[in-house]
């Protein structure tokens, strides 16, 4: 997959791309609909066809003292526009700058001039430029007085309502991880390097392999059924807990797989942990023993659930 950055010059064998536009992040339904139009349309008439998402997000540039939200990183962006078809990602540096660019500048200097866009796919509700003031409406007006087309993609409904990543992270926020593997078409995933934690696990019987949440979402704390993908294309399967762990102090907050019947050193490894199941919620037991016949339980349980996976 080919990444760019708005702040460098579009490649010219990617000018006259269709563009899908959007942030794009979880890719979920929704999103897939909007890319996979701008993949066709690309296709039909024999062009690249790019996606392009911003970082950070414009959420996160307005208001970072909100807590941490994303559901996909660029590097899992990247490889979803890539598996569904795209020739290249673009990220958007957004910034004061951007911000301040008006919906106009926005059609003709930037997507039409500067990326040498053709085409501009993006959902119903998109908004762009100074103040969100630019429409889909607007985006057709300005862009047909460059000769850019523009396509809008109405709203995916699952289960009756619309698919959004609002609606993602309101199911992984309750625990509803079956809603979510919907909404995203696979299971929500969180990935980072393994660091060295303190170990706790490893003197009760079931090493843990420690990753920091970063800008993710924080799902609901508790404890998951899980899989692992390694870089050498190795699944795990595991139980985990997500959370504060409130048998032990000081709390720190953590992701904390535990693999089965693998005992491999991943310090510095990147891996991927994707959520299949809720298995309960965090919670302090009476003593340590109570502690490890309850993990023993969870490890069984998420065995069963996974049973068919891989």
């Amino acid at each position: 997959m080919i990444r760019l950055s708005s702040s460098q010059p579009m490649p010219d064998h990617l000018r006259g791309a269709i563009l899908a536009l959007g942030n794009f992040d979880g890719f979920h339904l929704g999103h897939q609909a909007v890319v996979g139009e701008a993949i066709a349309w690309a296709q039909a008439e024999g062009r690249p066809a790019i996606v392009a998402t911003f970082a950070p997000h414009p959420v996160e540039f307005f208001a970072p003292h909100l807590p941490p939200f994303r559901l996909t990183s660029l590097d899992q962006r990247a490889e979803l526009f890539a598996a569904a078809g795209a020739d290249a990602m673009l990220v958007f540096d957004f910034d004061a700058e951007m911000a301040a660019t008006s919906a106009t500048d926005w059609v003709h200097d930037v997507l039409a001039h500067r990326l040498g866009a053709v085409g501009v796919v993006t959902g119903e509700d998109f908004t762009f430029g100074r103040a969100r003031a630019g429409t889909t409406a607007l985006l057709a007006s300005l862009g047909a007085d460059v000769g850019m087309g523009a396509r809008t993609v109405g709203p995916v409904l699952e289960g009756g309502a619309v698919v959004s990543s609002s609606r993602v992270r309101e199911a992984l926020q309750a625990g509803d991880i079956a809603t979510a593997t919907r909404l995203l078409t696979r299971p929500f995933a969180i990935r980072g390097l393994v660091q060295h934690g303190d170990k706790l696990g490893r003197t009760i019987g079931f090493p843990t392999a420690n990753l920091d949440l970063g800008d993710y979402l924080r799902p609901a704390y508790g404890i998951y059924a899980v899989t692992a993908r390694l870089p050498d294309g190795r699944l795990l399967k595991g139980a985990a807990n997500l959370g504060i762990r409130p048998h032990f102090s000081p709390p720190k907050e953590l992701l904390e797989p535990h693999f089965f019947d693998f005992a491999e050193d991943l310090y510095g490894v990147e891996v991927e942990v994707a959520f299949h199941a809720f298995l309960r919620a965090e919670a302090k037991f009476a003593d340590m023993d109570a502690l490890v016949a309850q993990i023993a339980r969870d490890c069984d349980t998420a065995k069963a659930l996974l049973a068919n996976i891989g």
